[in-house]
């Protein structure tokens, strides 16, 4: 069974139950911000800067509400051709609170986007640092897609919770009632006609919008998942999709994801525009609202020809405070659905949430912490049976015995399980049975820096960053030198290579501007880079010709002198010879 074949079935389970869980049954305002609080402390929200942003869009509103107040009587009082300095006042003013809303609408916009943006640098990277402390397995699990989708659009769905969400609600609050309280100091009837349409506005239309934009949202969000799932195919299965002549397929398949993203947006967007209709029409209500009690006050006395035109005319500026309200209350909840699939992804609980946020997370009751390494060096395998989770075992049990200093070479035919086996070594896989040990530690117990402690693995599809040459080095050692650099490049037998790049150390690469043999010359080389113990290679002389492929292989087995052990997944079987022992896999 392939590794492809071997995590289909468990991929698309938990991909399915992952769209179920992104499925609601229906809006429930109260879940949806249980999940947005969990989600908050890792975008680590900095208090005086929401504060600045929520009150510079305060004063962009308020300075709407006086340019209309001030606006409504300059007009009446100019009607009454009064002296033309009774004017002047008013009439800068109007100057005044004009400027006041350009600008300060420019600097709120600069202080909600800095809240925002940070906020979501910082969740990437609590998120990053709380995958590598996380379970792999879960994330093994996914589709690379899905994994993607998650840590980049879902991670950008929170972050516009700031700007689309947080910050309109709480400048919502302040604006309506300072201008109820503005209202309510000329004619009290006509406050209250404005708080009932206020209230309307700002709580009934978001909340039919949230209804309604809640069953768009999981058809929205599974077809996000499929466009990326399919463009990440594409872009890095390519050759493998044009030799099978799968391309095609795989094309149809992202135009009809593209299709129904394009479909579930139109289907998003219609909630928001009849709840834009019925903020209108709340407005209108509230401007005929004051002008039926104000006519009344005007005739009674009570209000003069100007105050009646600032009671009519100022709820039309009030309400540009709700208006996003309803796109607000959909954001909301489109953000807890993105909050879940993140939580979902980390699995966290307190302890894991504490440890996200860089603190120092206390053992829970009855919750034993990762024990250190015991006087079992090495690592140990009784009965062990491999395979994806959920999966069936993909060979018979296994014995092995990898003491220190010591070398094993695993060969078998494509498909096999190889790397799955290569995995579970690792801890990234649990076993589906048996014992495994790894310096008398449990791998799969390991997180982020404890598994970096002892193993260092180096996949067949790992990565390489488009950096330079040396930082690609240190993403298995931050403090790498530049000579220590240059040795583990000579060891990989890619010195030679790397001196004739234009800026040598510093040349900038990527999996693009490399070829299939010097990036696993590369990939061999982080490893060697790293100070575990015991290296796990996968496929390292794949891409390269005989003779080279197996000079390498036996100068990576040759490794143990130093001390590490070695463990090698390979199909040269001409070096195998010079490991301590050698497993042959097969179906």
């Amino acid at each position: 069974m392939s590794r492809r074949a071997a995590e289909a079935a468990p991929v698309r389970d938990v991909a399915s139950r992952a769209d179920d869980d992104a499925r609601p049954e229906g809006p429930r305002l109260r879940d949806d911000l249980r999940a947005v609080r969990r989600i908050l402390p890792l975008l680590g929200l900095r208090r005086r800067a929401l504060a600045a942003a929520v009150a510079l869009g305060s004063l962009t509103l308020a300075a709407s509400v006086a340019l209309a107040g001030t606006s409504a009587w300059l007009i009446v009082r100019a009607s009454q051709m009064p002296p033309v300095m009774t004017l002047n006042i008013a009439a800068v003013g109007v100057r005044l609170f004009g400027v006041l809303r350009g600008v300060s609408r420019y600097l709120d916009r600069l202080a909600a986007h800095d809240v925002a943006l940070r906020g979501v640098a910082d969740l990437r990277t609590n998120l990053y640092d709380a995958l590598a402390r996380g379970r792999t397995e879960r994330i093994a699990a996914l589709r690379r897609g899905d994994l993607l989708a998650r840590t980049g659009a879902d991670v950008d769905d929170v972050g516009d919770l700031v700007v689309r969400a947080i910050v309109p609600a709480l400048v919502a609050v302040v604006v309506g009632l300072g201008s109820v309280g503005f209202l309510a100091c000329f004619d009290l009837a006509a406050a209250g006609v404005l708080l009932v349409c206020l209230l309307v506005s700002a709580l009934v239309v978001p909340a039919l919008a949230q209804r309604a934009d809640a069953r768009a949202e999981a058809a929205r969000v599974a077809a996000r998942t499929e466009v990326a799932v399919a463009t990440e195919t594409l872009l890095t299965r390519s050759a493998e999709l044009a030799l099978t002549g799968r391309r095609g397929v795989v094309l149809d398949e992202l135009a009809a994801a593209d299709r129904s993203s394009r479909a579930a947006e139109r289907r998003a967007a219609v909630p928001l525009a009849s709840s834009a209709a019925l903020a209108v029409l709340a407005t209108g209500a509230a401007a005929v609202g004051a002008l039926l009690v104000g006519v009344p006050a005007l005739v009674s006395g009570t209000l003069t020809p100007e105050q009646l035109a600032v009671v009519v005319l100022v709820p039309l500026a009030v309400f540009e405070a709700t208006m996003p309200l309803p796109a607000a209350a959909s954001q909301l909840h489109r953000s807890a659905q993105a909050a879940r699939r993140i939580l979902a992804l980390l699995d966290l609980d307190d302890d894991d949430a504490a440890a996200a946020r860089g603190a120092d997370p206390r053992p829970a009751p009855g919750r034993a912490a990762t024990p250190g390494p015991t006087a079992t060096p090495g690592l140990t395998a009784r009965g062990l049976a491999y395979g994806w989770p959920g999966g069936t075992a993909l060979a018979a049990p296994l014995d092995l015995d990898v003491p220190p200093g010591s070398s094993l070479a695993i060969v078998g035919p494509s498909g096999v399980g190889k790397t799955t086996l290569l995995l579970t070594l690792a801890g990234m896989l649990p076993p589906l049975a048996g014992e495994l040990t790894l310096d008398g530690i449990v791998p799969a117990r390991l997180r982020g820096a404890e598994r970096a402690e002892h193993v260092a693995l180096t996949a067949e599809d790992a990565h390489v960053f488009d950096t330079s040459v040396l930082e690609n080095l240190r993403a298995a050692r931050g403090d790498l030198t530049r000579e220590e650099a240059r040795d583990v490049l000579a060891a990989a037998g890619l010195l030679a290579w790397v001196e004739a790049l234009p800026d040598g150390l510093d040349t900038r690469v990527s999996t693009d501007t490399i070829s299939g043999g010097e990036r696993r010359r590369l990939l061999v080389a982080r490893a060697l880079a790293s100070p575990a113990p015991l290296l796990l290679l996968d496929e390292p002389a794949e891409h390269l010709p005989d003779e080279v492929a197996t000079a390498l292989v036996a100068d990576l087995l040759a490794l143990t002198a130093t001390g590490r052990s070695v463990v090698v997944v390979t199909h040269h079987v001409g070096a195998v010879g010079a490991a301590d022992r050698v497993v042959a896999l097969a179906d």
